[in-house]
């Protein structure tokens, strides 16, 4: 039987696992990708390093702060509606793209894709 944690832990404990689980993969994700683009950019020394250190930096609140957003969101609606279903990780999904890309020119095709691609994640790990 599968026991929906959802309903004993509070939304803020649930966002708090969240963010410490992404913004971990952020930091990590930086990590790799600050040498790669440093290297591009052909940066060495004092310079190499700020950069680095500054992409691993933003990575890692970027991720932290989705995963904040998504998972107090549809913690948030499944409380509300009192039902654990695909509305609600879509509707997360939305918000925490539109979220992140207000400040883009395309924001509703960044709210659109998250909202999709969190809704993929959510049918790929019910099927199992």
């Amino acid at each position: 039987m599968e026991v929906d944690i959802a309903d004993d832990v509070p939304c803020s404990s649930i966002a708090v696992d969240s963010v410490i689980r992404m913004g971990t993969a952020g930091l990590i994700w930086g990590s790799c990708t600050g040498p790669y683009d440093a290297n591009k950019l052909g940066l060495a020394g004092i310079h190499r390093a700020s950069f680095i250190a500054k992409s691993v930096g933003r990575f890692g609140f970027q991720w932290g702060m989705f995963a904040a957003i998504f998972s107090s969101t549809r913690c948030g609606l499944q409380r509300y509606r009192r039902r654990n279903d695909w509305v609600n990780v879509l509707t997360a999904g939305v918000v925490a793209g539109a979220a992140f890309g207000a400040g883009t020119r395309n924001w509703k095709q960044v709210a659109g894709a998250t909202g999709l691609v969190c809704l993929l994640c959510h049918v790929a790990d019910d099927s199992r």
